[in-house]
């Protein structure tokens, strides 16, 4: 049996009761839009403003961008012992050398402190902090033919600016290769705050970074080494930055000076 369907009067009613009740589904759909579209922008912000805050950021990649090529992060220095490190022209740690809150670091006489393994081509990272007044180094291809450690190997100068007297010339100062290559001022953080340093080695190619800026940037054995090196100290010892492999060294300037977060990788 068939429905029988109601007068035009009664739809009309329908009609009228439906409409505000799509209407107050309409309002309540409108308020929460407008509620996602708020969530999470900061008080008096606009709509643009949020977008921009909401977008994500372009890393900064020219600071430390990769080298092609490189091999795994291994860490040097593993925050508890070390192991991979001895004394300069010795088999054993020198006892000035001690892990001290996680830090491998000079607090007492011993002299240098080199890794066990060699490196030719490779990316150093490591943070490094001085005392007041504290002077020490990074030399790389390190050979145990001197007396001392940095009669082959070049430095990146560690230093407290502010208060060593070799704060006053920019060759000597921090982040520089030492008596060669200057480094900018204001780069270098105070003695007891913890400077990000980055060596990079690949062939004659040198950067020295310091707290994400690259600072100095040489070739070694160009026209312009040799002539920097006959001018300098490093002139007396013929071995001076030549050796094409060698040990990464930490220096005994007598101060103390704490290095963490030590790692490499080898580049081709």
């Amino acid at each position: 049996m068939t429905a029988s369907r109601p007068d035009a009067p009664s739809r009309a009613a329908s009609v009228r009761r439906v409409r505000p009740a799509l209407a107050g589904l309409a309002a309540l759909a409108m308020v929460a839009t407008l509620a996602a579209c708020g969530a999470g922008r900061e008080p008096n912000q606009t709509p643009e403003q949020s977008a921009a805050a909401a977008a994500p950021s372009t890393p900064d990649t020219t600071a430390m961008s990769p080298q092609p090529g490189a091999g795994d992060w291994r860490l040097l220095f593993d925050g508890r012992t070390t192991t991979g490190w001895r004394g300069y022209r010795r088999q054993d740690v020198p006892d000035g050398w001690q892990v001290v809150d996680g830090a491998l670091t000079r607090v007492g006489g011993g002299g240098d402190l080199i890794t066990v393994d060699q490196f030719a081509n490779f990316e150093l990272e490591l943070d490094w902090m001085v005392q007041p007044g504290g002077n020490s180094g990074v030399m790389y291809r390190v050979t145990e033919e001197g007396e001392n450690s940095y009669f082959t190997g070049p430095e990146m100068q560690v230093l407290d600016d502010a208060r060593h007297a070799d704060g006053r010339s920019r060759l000597t100062a921090a982040g520089a290769a030492y008596g060669l290559y200057p480094s900018p001022e204001g780069v270098v953080k105070p003695a007891g705050e913890w400077n990000h340093a980055r060596l990079v080695v690949n062939g004659n190619h040198v950067e020295h970074w310091l707290n994400g800026q690259k600072v100095v940037e040489y070739e070694l054995g160009s026209p312009d080494w040799r002539q920097r090196v006959a001018n300098s100290k490093f002139v007396e010892w013929p071995g001076y930055g030549r050796a094409a492999r060698g040990h990464i060294a930490l220096q005994d300037h007598g101060d103390r000076v704490a290095f963490r977060d030590i790692r490499v990788r080898e580049l081709p």
